[in-house]
């Protein structure tokens, strides 16, 4: 199992904590991990892109002229999509980007994430993040003591805490969620990923 320092919110070392080798430990699949970033960035497209067909472009009610007899071709309307101003043909249309992965397949991809941060030295484990009130000069210290102050950071707590979300809110780089708002893209976009000792037991009985 693999074995990390945990420390409290000042960064001095308090003891250690075994990782489940289930969740910490996997191998990494770059293939799922891919697939899940690219899943979790097409479901936040917007998607509102459209352009109007015939039917929506203002005028051409009136047929152009006759039907035979002028030598000309036959058209039925100035707003058909051959003519200068008039609708678009197979032009987009308002969608969702959005796809589905296999649940296994979500899971795994999580694990992997979580699997290579603890490989590269990225997770921290700390005893409890919490603030009496929200203060942006709080999250400044605690990165500060840990060395991450340059750098992404993602700060996972065991359940929602909403001090700790304010204080970083004002942070460029800086996240805060709750453990069950652990995702693939933020672990893997972040440099650094601070995680309490309860988030760490909350994502292993969902996970292992």
């Amino acid at each position: 199992m693999p074995k990390v320092a945990v420390y409290n919110i000042a960064g001095q070392q308090t003891g250690e904590i075994e990782l489940n080798e289930n969740v910490f430990g996997v191998e990494v699949n770059e293939a799922v991990l891919h697939q899940a970033v690219v899943m979790q960035l097409a479901s936040q497209r917007l998607g509102t892109a459209a352009t109007k067909t015939r039917g929506m472009v203002r005028g051409g009610g009136r047929k152009p002229w006759k039907q035979k007899g002028t030598g000309r071709a036959r058209a039925g309307s100035t707003r058909s999509p051959i003519w200068v101003g008039g609708g678009t043909t197979f032009g987009p249309q308002p969608r969702s980007y959005a796809f589905r992965m296999p649940r296994k397949q979500r899971r795994l991809a999580i694990k992997c994430a979580l699997s290579a941060k603890v490989k590269a030295e990225e997770l921290v484990v700390v005893e409890a993040i919490d603030f009496a009130q929200p203060k942006t000069k709080d999250v400044v210290k605690l990165l500060s003591d840990f060395k991450a102050v340059d750098s992404k950071a993602l700060i996972v707590t065991g359940e929602a805490l909403e001090n700790v979300e304010k204080s970083s809110r004002n942070i460029r780089g800086v996240k805060a969620i709750a453990s069950t708002g652990i995702n693939v893209y933020d672990i893997l976009y972040h440099d650094k990923v601070l995680i309490t000792k309860d988030a760490v037991n909350r994502i292993e009985e969902v996970l292992a």
